[in-house]
This record gives structure tokens, C-alpha cells and sequence, in this order.
């Protein structure tokens, strides 16, 4: 049996039950391997039944002496009781709808049972068991001895319950399963790594807790040191097989830049372009990610290493998520440069068949000094006559791969600066973007007006919506968001459809009234968000569509409906589309948690807007899976790490990653896991 074998080559498992676990994504043996437990289940020693305590969990063994069905409730639930009686006393234990068991609960049989003990009804004072998380009917031959220890509870589903799980899991482990190391043997034994059966064995069935907490430890050492040692091998490669671009000291056009601009750099900033002058200058390709909250001033940087290219001889290019957000780095740079003499093109999907050949032409013939547009940058038909530095806004939009081909677009391999406004933190940057420095801007300019926040319910909508009409009036405009774009019979939330009815006929009538969402097509989604910037449209409905997308200083309201359903890296996304301007600006999160974590989330956002700090409570509130996976396309889900809890393991894993590269038999002997893992990345690679 090997790892990659399908989970079908088990014993006792058909077709249907194939489809029930590939639907928990178990697929091969190596997915059961590492489903690794949720939890775990101390049933390391049996209690008689003389001696439970009411409320406290326990692990019984017994002979059934009595099974009784009946109907009871409202809807005539099926309810099967059985007496067990271990020689101390006896207990209940009781099942709802589960008739199937009634062939299996004969009078004399031996029961193992794990759950929580709770006094029965109209008992007379007798114990009975609820909430079982562990039920076996034994055979003859069978000890409940056998089946106690530290068990493992793993997620599971209807139709694949804990039994099935660890009986699957039990079976590979002791089959002449062949799992090969996948940690070089110089790394075992420096960082003092358990091997991987044993730390497999281990992780599932514990023999006590320190050798779980050791094969824990050994297993997010693995996973993290992979990502680590994918992520440098990227970076590695990158640097090691292209002829990167090499950029002079800073001339004239970059110090002509600064006189023109109407503000100096904060110490953030300054910080930052020092940085990527040491880069750009460097004979090796920069590949540096730029990070900054939602007005920090990104930009401005990402110009000047433009207009750094540029004097230099070479041509920039700059993607940006959307075609308004192009167009408006289009504008901000044509008032700027343009008067020094650098050519600044827009590449849109609007433009004519004659207006996109013209401008390839000019691109190919370095007509064009700085390109900026969206996924158009990367069609087959761009091509720069000598590409220095690619600039990618918004980074989290595009993947590894689309990044890629807007690199090939250089006849040497250009430098490459990543922008995200979304901040992470500091351990997800290690994670997800290892591949890249970064570089913080971690200030707000000054003069900045901060955007007042508050938290309201649902009953104070009518008053929040006056004071939105009454900042209209005085010649603001206001966003209104809304989590679903249409009316859903399953759920209580309100739909933008339906909010823009409500507020275009009602309180808003006369006020010209605009909705976006994600399915309208993109020409309509432009056209409204242009009227939006135009100030044709004065009170914008929208979903998250907006999250990503125009900048407006003369917005300066938002309010966004049930604003529990998201979270807070996404309503600070959101509120980052107002307070751009020189007015003061409001949002009001209207919410009605009904959970502490709902409402710790609406406490968080309204205390403050540093979009670190923010970004540190929702990888808490969250977990490190969900904010990990959106994050990095081509990279697989954490499965046992817990980057927030594990930054220690992190820092080692990478410290390891870094010896490894450094030692061509150790990379050779992890390429095929990178293999594996990240098969688009690493398909192609036989040796280093």
C-alpha cells in the first residue's frame, strides 16, 4: 500500500463510503494520514458504575440486561434505551432515531461506552448516559481494555462517524504502509525531530501526552519548514536563473519628482524607498512586497521606483485589480509625470482594436515609458521593448502565476513590487509571502482625518439613514453595504436589492441612487462606479464588490448592514473606501450580534482603526486556515500548524528551510514532497 493509493484499497471500504469520505476531501491514504484529530478523548481508564458523577464525562463497560423502544415528543421520536450492568450498579444509555441498533443490543452482549453522565428521567436517582462520543457492542473475545487510551475525535459527518475514522486510520498505521521521511536526516537531528511514523502513530493514537505534544511539534515543524523551503526555493530560483535588472543611483527625474510632490515623505515612507533603492540597484531581481494600511500612501512610493526605472533607461508597468482603479493610477501619475517628459499609456479593455494595436506598438518600440491596466498587461500580445520594474496592486487579487507572466514580459527579469492594503500579520508574512522582503509603511500621513465608527442596531436604522440624508445634502457622498445581493427564503439577512428599494422609494427619493454587485457584468459594474466618481450616483448599494475598487475623497459615510456576518480584515477593507477626502467622515456598523465573538468584533472596529492591530484580533478571531487560504493561490491549507500559536516553530522551520537550500543533497531529497504539495510550482523540477 503507498501513500498516494486510493482510499478504496482499504478493507471494508465500497464505492458509497468512498464518496462519503472523499466529501470530508479523503481521497488517498496520505489525506487520512494527516486528517489529523480536533481533539482528543481521555478514555484511558474505566469508571464503575457505582462511582459516576453526575455532569462529568465518563468510560464504562458492562452487560446489556434490558432494551426498550419507544415513541415520545411531538413528532413521535423514536427513543432506544439500554440497561447496562457492570457489577457495581447499572446506568442508561439512550439513542434517538436510531433503530439500526436494536439488531446489535442483545441482552448479555459486552458494551464499551465513552460520554457524559446525567441523571436519568424518572429513573428514581439512576445514572444515564448522553452525548457519546465513543459506543462499541464487543465481542467474546474482545477486552474493553483493548480500547482505552487517549483516543483521537476527528471531524466527522453524518455518514462518517468516529468509529469508522480511527478503525481506517488504525488499519493503514498497521499495514506495511511505506511512509518515507521527508525532513532531511541533518535536520532531525538538529532541531531533535521525532521520525515521521513514529510522530504519525503518535499524533492519531497517543501513548501518553508528552509523545502526542512531541509529534505535534514534529508534524507543524514539517509543514511550516515545506511552505518555508517551497517559498525560498521560488525566491532562489528566481534570483539564481534570470539576469535581474540593475538600476543606477537615483538622477535627476527622481529628484525632479520630489520637488513636484505637494507633501514629504513620513519617516514610513522614507523607510520603504530607501529599501527598494537597494534593491532596484542590486544586480539580483527585487522581489519585495510593500505593505501599508488603506491610505498609508503606497503609491507614491511604487511612483518613484517607476520614475527610477524610467531614468534608468527601462520601462515600468503597474496592474492594478480593476479598470477604475487603473484609470485612476493613470490620472495621479499622468498630472505628475507627464510634465517631466515620461510617457505614462493606459491599457483598458475599452479601448479599440486600432487604439490596443498602436499602443503594443508603442510598448514594443519604447514609445511607452510606464504602462499601467489590469489583467490586459499580461494578454499575449504585450510585449516591452526592455521592462525594468512590475508594480502589482492589491497583490491577494492576482496569484503567484499571473504575477509570473507579467515578469516574462522583460528581456531580463524585471524587479517586482508588491502592494497589498489588506495588513497582515507579521507570522502570516513569514507564511504567505515568504517568497518576498517586505517592506512596512505602518503610519498614516498626517492630516489624515480619522473616520468615526459606530455600532447601532437594527432598530436605530430609520435615524442612521436621516443623518445619511443630512450629509448628502450638504454635498457628501455615502455608501451602504449589504452582505447578499438578492432576497434568500433561507436567510433572515438584507439583501442590497431589496435595501435599495427600500431607501431609493423611501427616504432617498429625489437622491439619485445607484447598486453594484458581483453579478452584474463588468462593463455595467464601470460604468456605475464611474458615475459613482463622477458624483452622478450621491448613495452607492453595494456588496463587497466596492472592498477593492474606487477612491473618492468626497464619500465620507458608509453604513454597512448586518455587519456581523464579516469580518474584520473585510469591514476594515470596507471602511477604508471612505475618509479619503478632506471632510469628516462616519461608519456605522449596523449589528445585531447574537454571538461574543460578534460582538467582540464589532467592539474591535469601533476602538480603532490601525489596520495591524485589526489584523493581529482577526487571525485570533478566525484562525490561521481560513486567513491563510484566501491568502496565497497554489499553496495547500495548514492542516496541524497554528501560525499564530506557533511562531516559535515558525522562525526554527524557516531557519531550516534556509540550511537546506544551502545543501544541494538535502534539496534534492525534498524536491519530491514540494512535488507534491505544490505541484504547480514544482512539477517541472528533477534536480537543483
Amino acid at each position: 500500500m503507498e501513500l498516494l493509493d486510493n482510499i478504496t484499497c482499504l478493507k471494508g471500504i465500497g464505492t458509497k463510503k468512498a464518496q462519503q469520505l472523499n466529501r470530508l476531501g479523503l481521497c488517498r491514504i496520505f489525506d487520512l494520514l494527516t486528517y489529523y484529530p480536533r481533539a482528543y478523548e481521555d478514555q484511558s481508564s474505566m469508571t464503575p458504575i457505582a462511582e459516576l458523577v453526575a455532569g462529568e464525562k465518563a468510560t464504562v463497560q458492562g452487560l446489556i440486561r434490558g432494551v426498550q423502544e419507544r415513541r415520545g415528543g411531538r413528532n413521535g421520536l423514536l427513543i432506544l434505551t439500554a440497561v447496562i450492568d457492570d457489577g457495581t450498579g447499572t446506568m442508561q444509555i439512550t439513542w434517538f432515531n436510531q433503530r439500526f441498533l436494536k439488531q446489535k443490543l442483545k441482552i448479555g452482549k459486552k458494551v464499551f461506552a465513552t460520554g457524559k453522565i446525567q441523571y436519568a428521567y424518572g429513573g428514581q436517582g439512576q445514572f444515564a448516559m448522553s452525548q457519546l462520543s465513543s459506543f462499541e457492542v464487543l465481542e467474546e473475545y474482545e477486552q474493553a481494555e483493548n480500547k482505552c487510551g487517549i483516543m483521537p475525535v476527528y471531524s466527522s459527518s453524518k455518514d462518517v462517524n468516529q468509529k469508522l475514522l480511527r478503525g481506517l486510520v488504525m488499519q493503514i498505521l498497521q499495514e506495511d504502509v511505506y511512509i518515507p521521511e521527508v525532513i532531511p536526516e541533518a535536520i532531525l537531528e538538529e532541531y531533535g525531530l521525532p521520525p515521521r511514523r513514529a510522530a504519525l502513530q503518535e499524533i492519531h493514537f497517543p501513548s501518553n501526552q508528552r509523545l502526542m505534544e512531541a509529534a505535534r511539534y514534529r508534524l507543524a515543524f514539517e509543514e511550516l519548514y515545506m511552505i518555508q523551503c517551497g517559498l525560498l526555493y521560488l525566491k532562489k530560483q528566481s534570483q539564481e536563473q534570470h539576469q535581474g535588472v540593475k538600476h543606477g543611483v537615483n538622477g535627476f527625474k527622481v529628484q525632479e519628482l520630489f520637488k513636484h510632490l505637494p507633501f514629504s515623505l513620513t519617516k514610513d515612507q522614507n523607510q520603504a524607498w530607501h529599501e527598494i533603492c537597494n534593491d532596484m540597484e542590486r544586480s539580483v531581481p527585487m522581489r519585495r512586497l510593500l505593505q501599508g494600511d488603506v491610505g498609508s500612501g503606497k503609491t507614491v512610493v511604487a511612483m518613484l521606483a517607476l520614475v527610477k526605472t524610467v531614468e534608468n533607461g527601462f520601462q515600468g508597468a503597474m496592474m492594478a485589480p480593476t479598470e477604475i482603479l487603473a484609470h485612476q493610477h493613470y490620472d495621479a501619475f499622468c498630472q505628475l509625470l507627464e510634465p517631466m517628459g515620461i510617457r505614462v499609456a493606459l491599457l483598458s479593455g475599452k479601448l479599440t482594436k486600432k487604439q490596443r494595436t498602436e499602443l503594443y506598438e508603442k510598448l514594443a518600440s519604447h514609445e511607452i515609458d510606464i504602462a499601467i491596466g489590469t489583467h490586459a498587461l499580461i494578454q499575449e500580445g504585450v510585449v516591452f521593448a526592455n521592462l525594468g520594474l512590475v508594480v502589482t496592486d492589491e497583490q491577494h487579487r492576482f496569484g503567484i502565476n499571473q504575477r509570473a507572466l507579467l515578469e516574462k514580459k522583460g528581456v531580463l527579469m524585471p524587479d517586482v513590487l508588491v502592494m497589498t492594503a489588506t495588513p497582515i500579520p507579521r507570522t502570516m508574512t513569514l507564511t504567505v509571502y515568504g517568497d518576498l522582503d517586505v517592506s512596512l509603511i505602518q503610519h498614516l500621513p498626517p492630516g489624515r482625518k480619522p473616520i468615526r465608527t459606530f455600532i447601532r442596531g437594527r432598530d436605530r436604522r430609520p435615524l442612521i439613514y436621516d443623518f445619511v440624508l443630512k450629509e448628502i445634502g450638504k454635498g457628501r457622498q455615502a455608501y451602504v453595504v449589504c452582505p447578499l445581493i438578492e432576497l434568500n427564503e433561507e436567510s433572515s439577512l438584507t439583501s442590497a436589492q431589496e435595501v435599495y428599494e427600500e431607501l431609493s422609494s423611501g427616504i432617498f427619493r429625489g437622491v439619485p441612487c445607484g447598486l453594484i454587485h458581483g453579478k452584474l457584468k463588468p462593463k455595467e459594474k464601470e460604468a456605475i462606479m464611474q458615475a459613482f466618481y463622477d458624483g452622478e450616483i450621491k448613495l452607492l448599494v453595494a456588496t463587497t464588490v466596492i472592498e477593492v475598487g474606487v477612491n473618492v475623497p468626497n464619500a465620507s459615510m458608509m453604513v454597512i448592514e448586518h455587519a456581523q456576518q464579516f469580518g474584520l480584515a473585510q469591514l476594515h477593507q470596507l471602511r477604508g473606501r471612505i475618509g479619503r477626502g478632506e471632510y469628516a467622515s462616519y461608519c456605522v456598523l449596523v449589528a445585531d450580534g447574537k454571538t461574543e465573538s460578534s460582538r467582540e468584533r464589532m467592539r474591535i472596529m469601533e476602538s480603532t482603526s490601525d489596520g495591524f492591530v485589526l489584523a493581529e484580533e482577526d487571525l485570533k478571531l478566525r484562525g490561521p486556515g481560513q486567513f491563510f487560504g484566501t491568502m496565497q493561490h497554489g499553496f495547500p491549507d495548514l492542516k496541524i500548524a497554528n501560525v499564530e500559536q506557533d511562531m516559535d516553530i515558525l522562525l526554527r522551520a524557516r531557519q531550516a528551510a534556509a540550511k537546506t537550500l544551502n545543501n544541494q543533497e538535502n534539496m534534492r531529497f525534498i524536491i519530491p514532497t514540494l512535488q507534491l504539495l505544490y505541484q504547480e510550482q514544482f512539477l517541472n523540477i528533477t534536480d537543483t
